[in-house]
């Protein structure tokens, strides 16, 4: 595995799969999803637009500890709506760089106007522990194979 891949190699490797609701929808039903899919985010679309992303932590800090009910509150209430995404092509350092600075855990991938996927920084950790992995085996091969 590459440690200076892109977005799209990641992608191609854990899917294209992207969980999603409606801004219209209850902030219960965004967290029984997101239990049922077992992620800690879903975006939030409009038809084929994205508008924004409901986390667990939107979920915590905007309804649990403002005593907000969830089967009364939307989505489109407490939804983040500014969201930072990526692009195919972007590399996976951008993408930790991005989720460091900005304090995030998700990235939408955007391919034109069309939604990609998405990449949780537990996508990242994993890449990285396998890119090590493989490059100790490469190295332990070059070290025990070396005549000497």
């Amino acid at each position: 595995m590459n440690p200076n891949a892109t977005v799209s190699e990641l992608l191609r490797l854990k899917g294209a799969i992207v969980w999603s609701i409606s801004p219209g929808a209850t902030v219960y039903e965004a967290v029984q999803m997101m239990a049922d899919k077992n992620v800690g985010a879903l975006l939030v679309t409009q038809g084929s637009k994205l508008v924004g992303i409901i986390s667990e932590r939107d979920y915590t800090r905007k309804v649990v500890l403002k005593g907000k009910s969830s089967k009364q509150t939307l989505v489109s209430e407490i939804l983040s709506g500014k969201v930072i995404h990526v692009t195919p092509s972007q590399t996976l350092e951008e993408c930790m760089r991005l989720m460091t600075d900005h304090h995030i855990r998700h990235l939408p991938v955007i391919e034109g106007d069309k939604l990609a996927g998405l990449v949780s920084i537990g996508d990242l950790v994993n890449w990285i522990i396998s890119a090590q992995s493989t490059r100790i085996h490469q190295l332990q091969t070059y070290i025990t194979g070396y005549p000497g």
